[in-house]
């Protein structure tokens, strides 16, 4: 463990640490100047927090750095996405159509910060760093959504992806606010999977299918270790069958919805 390679993020910290040490202040001296909690510039500056952009803003005015900070956020975005993923990630960055189904976790693309940090520390895999890069990772991908043009995106989770407690209640709270939000969306449809519709193929994990600009279908399927993408037309064909079959046993939208809302009330 202490042989891994130091991730941008983790160097983004020290730098920080270095130029806040050669400007002799101290974390509740520079806190202050930037107006954010010591606690969360501590965070930072060990590599366990990824800063926003207006962190980084108030960090390059108060240690006068040209913006150095602004540059070194730039590159830990661009570095967040494990190597794996980055084939997938361009293909959903020029879909038109996104179908996604995911039978025990709330989308990625529909996470809010706090869930989908939960979801990645869960598995006790990964270290804090490595958490961090792919919280900023998932969130950069979810711009796909609102972007100008933005694809037309259907997801379809089952009933128990939104009882399934990931965080706090309060973080299951803010997840559901964020769903209902995005439902409102025009070009957003989520659809659940009730319970008591037994055994689907949907069951067998969780698959996306992607259209691009070509009419080309490419799907992605996840598993322990990697993401495997894939455009064998036997393979999409297999999985364009099984959306079919879980698409026509998910509630329409607006029963969808009225679950949504239903299973909301338990998590406050």
């Amino acid at each position: 463990m202490g042989d891994a390679p130091l991730s941008t993020l983790e160097f983004l910290g020290g730098e920080l640490r270095r130029a806040r040490r050669d400007r002799g202040l101290s974390q509740e001296e520079l806190a202050q100047r930037i107006n954010y909690s010591s606690s969360l510039i501590g965070m930072v500056e060990i590599g366990h927090r990824t800063p926003s952009q207006d962190f980084v803003g108030r960090v390059d005015a108060a240690l006068e750095s040209g913006g150095f900070f602004e540059r070194l956020l730039a590159l830990v975005r661009v570095d967040a996405a494990p190597p794996w993923l980055r084939e997938w990630i361009s293909v959903e960055a020029e879909a038109t159509l996104i179908r996604w189904f995911e039978p025990s976790l709330i989308p990625g693309l529909l996470q809010t910060e706090a869930y989908a940090r939960a979801v990645l520390t869960g598995g006790g895999m990964l270290r804090d760093a490595e958490v961090e890069q792919r919280v900023t990772s998932r969130l950069s991908r979810q711009a796909v959504l609102t972007r100008e043009s933005p694809p037309e995106a259907v997801f379809v989770v089952d009933e128990a992806a939104l009882r399934r407690r990931i965080g706090s209640p309060a973080v299951m709270a803010e997840q559901f606010a964020r769903l209902l939000e995005l439902a409102d969306l025009p070009q957003v449809d989520i659809h659940v999977v009730p319970a008591d519709a037994g055994m689907h193929p949907g069951l067998a994990g969780p698959f996306i299918l992607a259209r691009t600009t070509d009419g080309s279908e490419i799907a992605h399927l996840d598993n322990q270790l990697r993401a495997h993408v894939t455009d064998r037309p036997d393979d999409v064909d297999s999985l364009q069958r099984a959306w079919e079959r879980v698409r026509g046993e998910a509630l329409p939208r607006r029963a969808s919805r009225e679950l949504i809302q239903e299973v909301a009330r338990s998590w406050t």
